[in-house]
């Protein structure tokens, strides 16, 4: 039996030693590439279904094992014949007892038949056979198929502060491709109802479990990686689960003391300014900061900016004069 060799890392542009991440990774970028949906060229879908093939072998701990038994066999471009003592190696990895690895007369290229797989290539039945489920999963596997788990999704959910503040329901949708019973790539739109966890910080990504990729042959749904951004904000800001404002005050204001409302993600409140406040003093309003982990708000730190005039009526004019005579305050040498 002789069939011609597919090298699946070179398929894939990675090297042999690459990390499972690293295969998926790489298999991700060039689907999106040469997807026929979005790459109308004449070798996209054969591309497409090539890299489909690589990644389903090289994913699977154990197909992959089975690939690599072949070890310097592999020459890209050339007939692949099993070596010696296949037979077992084969069996040891799921498939049949006592049965070699097979093609099926006739089937060329994309492959064709009951239990084949449609869209694959002789190489690849040669090594997995028509029961190679375990490594075709959700691309119609047979008997002996091997459950694997579907791959995670990542995606960014952006929110505005006062969704954090009050833990608003949020609703996210997105593009993702995923395989029919019959292995076709189709697009679904997915969406999502997320409520928005207390204790949540700009960055933090939460594991939606079983919401991301179909499992294939029984094998249990992967999660969605969902990675939390606050929208920016014109009057406050968040460092960790702290947060900010800034509050400007008249220079009287600051030496006198005053009483002035305050804004927060809850409507404004009333606070007192002590006399003698400096600038860049913190001062805090209870309850008014970002919810904490059990549930409760933190408080909101409010920092003081003092803001001079920088046009005076005549009257203001005069009493800025007469400050300045009679005051003994003499900042320099404080």
């Amino acid at each position: 039996m002789s069939v011609t060799f597919q090298d699946y890392y070179e398929t894939l542009g990675v090297a042999r030693s690459s990390s499972p991440e690293e295969i998926t990774k790489a298999y991700r970028s060039l689907a999106r590439k040469y997807h026929p949906d979005l790459n109308k060229e004449p070798e996209a879908e054969d591309k497409f279904k090539q890299l489909n093939e690589a990644h389903e072998v090289l994913k699977d701990e154990e197909n992959r094992k089975k690939y690599d038994a072949l070890g310097q066999n592999w020459k890209n471009g050339q007939n692949f014949s099993p070596p010696p003592g296949w037979d077992d190696i084969f069996a040891q990895f799921g498939g049949a007892q006592g049965q070699g690895p097979r093609v099926r007369p006739g089937a060329r290229g994309a492959g064709a038949g009951q239990n084949g797989g449609a869209g694959f290539s002789d190489f690849f039945n040669s090594i997995f056979g028509d029961s190679g489920g375990a490594a075709r999963g959700g691309f119609g596997g047979g008997m002996g198929a091997r459950p694997q788990a579907g791959p995670s999704h990542e995606a960014e959910l952006t929110v505005t502060l006062r969704d954090v503040y009050k833990r608003e329901t949020k609703t996210i949708s997105f593009e993702v491709n995923e395989q029919t019973e019959s292995g076709v790539p189709e697009r679904k739109v997915k969406s999502y109802q997320v409520k928005i966890p207390a204790g949540i910080t700009d960055g933090k990504v939460i594991r939606l479990a079983g919401q991301g990729g179909q499992g294939m042959a029984g094998g249990a749904a992967g999660d969605l990686l969902l990675k939390i951004r606050f929208a920016k904000d014109l009057k406050f800001r968040a460092e960790g689960q702290r947060l900010f404002s800034t509050l400007r005050i008249s220079p009287s204001e600051a030496a006198l003391g005053a009483k002035v409302r305050v804004p927060t993600l809850d409507g404004a409140v009333t606070m007192n300014i002590p006399p003698g406040t400096p600038s860049g003093k913190q001062l805090r309003v209870k309850g008014k900061g970002l919810p904490k982990k059990n549930g409760t708000h933190d408080n909101l730190i409010v920092e003081t900016s003092i803001v001079v005039p920088t046009k005076l009526s005549e009257q203001e004019q005069k009493a800025y004069e007469l400050l300045q005579e009679v005051s003994d305050f003499r900042p320099r040498e404080e």
